[in-house]
C-alpha cells in the first residue's frame, strides 16, 4: 500500500483500474527505471538500498509486509535472487500480485497471501522482513513488532520506511483526505518500542528531502494528466488524490512529517 492511498470513495474492485490510470503519470514522475509499480514515494533504488541494508541476498528468505500489488516485491526478487513472501490485507491486491508474479514467471521465488500484518499466518525463520511506506497506517505498532519478532530469526533484520512526527491534530486530520487513518510516531518512541521487542536499531537515514521532491513531482504529473485521470477515476476522486498529495508536499517540505529509512536487527 503506502502513502499514496486510494481515495476514500474508491471501492476495492477499482484498484486495478486506478493503477492503470495512474501508471503514465507515475512513470513520468519517478523517472526512467525508478517506477516498479509502487504506490508510494519511494524509488526503485530506495527499495534496493533498504533490502541490501537488511542483508537481503540471493536465496534469502524475505517477508514483505503490506506488499500491495507486488511491484517492489517482484522487483527485489528479480534484482537480488531472494525468495520472497508477500502479505497484504487487500484480497484484490494479493490477486493482482499473483497475476503479476505469473506474468514475470516469478512464482517459484515469490508467493502472496492475504492477511493482517499484526496477525501473520506464516511461521518464522525469515532472514529479513520489509515494510515499505505503511507504518503510518498501523495503529498498534507494538502488535506489528511482536509479529515481526516472531517470524524473524535471531540476527535477522527488519527494514522499514517511517513517517515520523507527532500525532496529527484534529485540524491536520481534517486537511488530509483519509487523515483519520494516519498514525504518526516520533523516532525516539519507535526506537524505544523496537528495543522493548528485542530489536537493535543499526541504521537510520533521513529521506525527507527526496520524498518531498517526489511528492511534488507526482502532484505535478497528476495535474498534467488530470483530464485523463478525471475521466478514468471521476472528478471527485481525482481532486481528493491531488489534495492529499499537495498536503504531503506541504508537510514534508516543512518537515512537519519526516521520512526515515530504518533498519533494526533482532537480537533476542
Amino acid at each position: 500500500m503506502g502513502i499514496a492511498r486510494a481515495p476514500t470513495d474508491w471501492h476495492e474492485g477499482d484498484r486495478e483500474r486506478r493503477l492503470q490510470a495512474l501508471d503514465p503519470a507515475a512513470r513520468e514522475a519517478h523517472g526512467r527505471g525508478q517506477y516498479v509499480g509502487q504506490e508510494s514515494f519511494v524509488t526503485a533504488d530506495e527499495v534496493v538500498w533498504l533490502a541490501r541494508a537488511s542483508k537481503v541476498a540471493a536465496r534469502s528468505r524475505v517477508l514483505d509486509l503490506c506488499c500491495g500489488t507486488g511491484g517492489p516485491a517482484l522487483y527485489l526478487a528479480r534484482k537480488t535472487g531472494c525468495n520472497l513472501v508477500g502479505i497484504d490485507h487487500s484480497p484484490e491486491a494479493v490477486h493482482l500480485a499473483r497475476l503479476a508474479a505469473r506474468m514475470h514467471r516469478a512464482t517459484l521465488r515469490t508467493s502472496f497471501h492475504q492477511a493482517d500484518a499484526t496477525r501473520l499466518p506464516v511461521l518464522g525463520n525469515f532472514e529479513a522482513v520489509l515494510l515499505l511506506e505503511t507504518m503510518l497506517a498501523i495503529p498498534d505498532k507494538g502488535a506489528l513488532l511482536q509479529e515481526v519478532g516472531r517470524v524473524l530469526r535471531p540476527g535477522g533484520r527488519f527494514g522499514l520506511t517511517l513517517e515520523e512526527g507527532q500525532p496529527l491534530t484534529p485540524e491536520e486530520r481534517h486537511l488530509m483526505p483519509g487523515g483519520d487513518a494516519i498514525y504518526l510516531i516520533q523516532e525516539n518512541d519507535l526506537i524505544a518500542l523496537l528495543e522493548s521487542h528485542g530489536f537493535r536499531p543499526v541504521q537510520v537515514e533521513d529521506h525527507t528531502g527526496q520524498h518531498a521532491a517526489m511528492a511534488w513531482r507526482l502532484t505535478a504529473a497528476y495535474n498534467r494528466h488530470r483530464g485523463a485521470l478525471c475521466r478514468a477515476m471521476g472528478t471527485e476522486a481525482c481532486n481528493e488524490m491531488l489534495a492529499e498529495h499537495r498536503q504531503w508536499v506541504t508537510w514534508l517540505t516543512a518537515r512537519r512529517v519526516r521520512k526515515l529509512a530504518m533498519v533494526a536487527e533482532r537480537v533476542h
